[in-house]
């Protein structure tokens, strides 16, 4: 791997995790799994239970991989926290997953500002082990380095934030959870499908690059795909003529509904 990468990856040193830090992975992973049963889309749990994602235990990042490179390619690697965007965007381009290695206090379960293990390795890894999304997330680093040259890279953000962070999909059985920010967050899995607040709307791809987003609440404005493999499809193009239409429109705040805006049901 380059040195310029290689710089930035760690240890996970996972014997060094004390048994409290232990236990509070226990106490989010059962907390999540009971709340997500019938809210997270169903390629999301399946991840979960054949990645064998430890229940009791914060996982072995080399375990995790030997399973995951089997199916997908894809590994995890270790990092001290938020990487820059260049070496982020050429990892998943090469189907490396950065995955930080705290975990959060006792009296932070509900709430983190910054992405710790749980979210990390819970929210986004199961997912990687179907192989579609794991095309899409490599497709999304190569989009990304494109994206940084072209001073574009915060309309590409946005496709991150409301789809792998915060997406949400049609099923035969109703809506349901994809995105890692929310099946890692208690009160959000529950807030994003049953809170009258939000608005739910159904997925377009420039509507998105042109819509802000908060960080330190529950989401105002939801976007929902009708498959994954629609999500794929529709995000995975080219988007540099897009971004140079969208750099002569104004961008929408999250509580915005627009005239031609499709709610979802």
């Amino acid at each position: 791997m380059d040195p310029s990468i290689q710089n930035h990856l760690i240890d996970q040193n996972w014997a060094s995790y004390t048994n409290e830090q232990h236990d509070i992975w226990k106490t989010l992973f059962h907390r999540q799994h009971d709340i997500l049963q019938d809210r997270a889309v169903p390629e999301f749990l399946y991840g979960v239970d054949h990645l064998e994602i430890a229940p009791d235990k914060i996982p072995d990042f080399d375990e995790l991989s030997d399973i995951l490179t089997k199916a997908t390619g894809w590994k995890i690697v270790a990092v001290e926290g938020l990487v820059p965007d260049d070496i982020f965007f050429t990892l998943l381009a090469n189907r490396c997953f950065p995955s930080t290695c705290f975990i959060r206090r006792m009296d932070q379960l509900d709430y983190l500002q910054e992405p710790d293990i749980f979210h990390d390795i819970y929210g986004h890894v199961p997912l990687l082990i179907q192989p579609v999304f794991a095309d899409y997330m490599e497709a999304y680093g190569k989009a990304g380095l494109r994206a940084l040259g072209n001073h574009s890279l915060h309309y590409l953000a946005r496709l991150y934030w409301y789809t792998v962070e915060f997406g949400l999909i049609d099923t035969p059985k109703g809506l349901r959870i994809y995105g890692s920010g929310i099946v890692s967050s208690a009160g959000e899995s529950k807030y994003c499908l049953e809170s009258p607040k939000p608005n739910r709307l159904w997925f377009d791809s420039e509507r998105v690059m042109r819509t802000n987003y908060k960080i330190d609440d529950y989401q105002e404005i939801y976007f929902v795909v009708s498959s994954l493999d629609d999500l794929i499809k529709t995000t995975t193009q080219d988007f540099m003529e897009t971004y140079e239409l969208l750099k002569h429109q104004a961008d929408f705040e999250p509580n915005q509904v627009l005239l031609d805006d499709r709610r979802y049901r």
